[in-house]
């Protein structure tokens, strides 16, 4: 039971990544079934259709996955009826259908084929062998699996494209803020748990010219190896690569000009002409070398080697001693925290700001403290306001390791939504009801003009949308 909950959990992992958390939001909430009468029905042993929406169809089996993706996610679905999960299935496929008859929206195989390998490369490293995932999902070939999830990626995609495009253009003044807030009544307005504001100041060892040297003259062996020997990249990138993210495929990606990778990294991989390796070269990441496999048009298919110089002890103690003194003059008044962090902070992300962090799923300064990253709330949990953390040593998912401070500049306790103090989220709040009634204004036309048939049992289902026509 444990390895089919790993699989399921690293599958729903890979799909979601096709979703914004916004986006299944709406999902969930945009058009709900009714709770309906019906009682439960009994597996059958033959997974048949059980809805068409314009091109797609919906198995038994569909129903069935919905069930373990919500189980996974630590979501009761005890009083979840498959009435429930088959509307959100039938909406996410009118979703997709509409999209293809969009001319505006377009979804490029090499996009989805490209997406699939970075997932399926995932989700290897987390249950270990193509065996296992075949075995789990019932398929009898790798290009069987591969052809099933390509369409499953597909059809995700496609139902963003069209959520977001039908939400993109909706739009909140703040006068309709005010009515919206205005109408709750006082008993019903919601309660925002304590959240804390929190700025950091990040100070990074400086790297040995010497240890530098050693990773230019590995990449330049390695160069030389494929070049002058034929020897594999494929093959240096999966034994050598210091990139969790493409190592295990030989360092392989697919990119456009607007695809997010760093400035440096994109300027030589567009200079380099197909079969050519580029010389060593350095980003925020570390020290890389490309190989161009193919370029089509605006596309490029390449492979990467990364290798980042090593910490030495000396540096990590040099960068601790730093941001000592750094805590110190805050400490004894010489310079504000904000100052220091705008002079003295490696992280450019956050110097600019004073060292202001911003909350990753909200894109403000305020964490709530249930929902907070529980290595962060750890560092600054016992912290007053305004009080400077001594140097944290810290490690990031590629190994690397640097020193910071932190402090708490502010604390808000629990409390009833107010106007002036929360007008983002109530803000966020109105917006999230208008775009629902867009949803929902959309679906219902959308609904009247596409091919739909539900059969069997779930024509009996009380559903929220008028599947059924009546």
């Amino acid at each position: 039971m444990k390895f089919i909950n790993k699989i399921a959990i690293a599958f729903i992992l890979l799909v979601s990544f096709a979703f914004s958390s916004f986006a299944q939001e709406l999902i969930v909430e945009a058009t709900p079934a009714k709770k309906d009468s019906v009682q439960p029905f009994k597996r059958k042993k033959i997974d048949g259709i059980v809805a068409t929406v314009g091109e797609y169809i919906i198995l038994d089996s569909d129903i069935d996955m919905e069930y373990v993706e919500l189980s996974s996610q630590g979501i009761s679905v005890e009083n979840v009826s498959r009435c429930e999960l088959m509307g959100k299935l039938m909406e996410d496929r009118l979703y997709a259908h509409q999209a293809l008859q969009d001319s505006t929206i377009v979804v490029k195989d090499s996009e989805i084929n490209n997406m699939m390998e970075e997932r399926i490369a995932y989700m290897l490293g987390q249950i270990g062998s193509m065996e296992k995932m075949l075995k789990f999902y019932n398929k009898k070939s790798e290009e069987d699996f591969k052809s099933f999830f390509f369409d499953v990626l597909k059809q995700n995609k496609l139902s963003t494209e069209m959520r977001n495009k039908v939400v993109e253009e909706v739009e909140i003044t703040p006068e309709e803020v005010r009515t919206y807030f205005r109408k709750i009544p006082k008993e019903d307005l919601p309660t925002f748990g304590a959240e804390m504001e929190v700025s950091q100041i990040v100070i990074k060892p400086k790297m040995s010219e010497v240890e530098k040297q050693k990773v230019i003259d590995k990449l330049n062996e390695i160069r030389n190896d494929v070049l002058v020997n034929g020897s594999s990249f494929r093959t240096r990138a999966v034994l050598y690569s210091e990139d969790p993210g493409s190592r295990s495929s030989g360092g392989f990606y697919k990119m456009n000009r607007k695809t997010q990778f760093v400035k440096e990294f994109k300027e030589v991989a567009f200079s380099l002409n197909e079969g050519e390796i580029s010389k060593p070269f350095e980003t925020e990441f570390g020290y890389h070398i490309i190989l161009v496999e193919k370029i089509r048009g605006q596309e490029v298919d390449l492979r990467h080697i990364l290798l980042t110089p090593k910490v030495t002890d000396e540096a990590l103690k040099e960068a601790k001693d730093r941001a000592q003194l750094i805590r110190q003059r805050i400490m004894d008044g010489e310079l504000t925290f904000a100052d220091a962090a705008r002079s003295m902070s490696d992280e450019k992300e956050t110097k600019a700001n004073g060292g202001i962090l911003l909350n990753p799923k909200t894109m403000d300064s305020r964490f709530e403290l249930t929902k907070m990253d529980p290595t962060l709330y750890g560092q600054v949990s016992n912290l007053k306001e305004k009080e400077v953390s001594v140097p944290i040593l810290d490690e990031d998912p590629t190994g690397k390791k640097s020193y910071k401070l932190l402090m708490v500049t502010n604390r808000i306790d629990s409390h009833t939504a107010d106007y002036a103090t929360d007008y983002i989220k109530i803000k966020e709040l109105a917006l999230k009801e208008k775009q629902f009634e867009a949803i929902g204004k959309w679906s219902n036309e959308k609904i009247l003009e596409t091919y739909i048939k539900i059969n069997g049992e779930y024509r009996n289902c009380q559903f929220m949308n008028n599947w059924l026509k009546k």
